[in-house]
């Protein structure tokens, strides 16, 4: 799941999470819809691109025994 910030001012109703959204709140959306989110700059930003949070996941070091 991919990342985005809400950027208005009062609280907006997002069907397609199912919920009211905060502002300045940090939300998860599905990666197939990032591009719906942060292609309306003045509504959202990027928090975390699609397949971020697996790149990091595989890139922490294991640990040494």
């Amino acid at each position: 799941m991919a990342r985005v910030r809400y950027l208005g001012h009062e609280q907006v109703n997002v069907p397609e999470l199912g919920r009211t959204v905060e502002p300045a709140e940090i939300v998860e959306v599905p990666d197939d819809r990032y591009e719906g989110y942060v292609c309306q700059p003045s509504n959202w930003e990027p928090v975390e691109e699609p397949g971020q949070a697996a790149a990091k996941k595989a890139a922490k070091p294991q640990r040494e025994v």
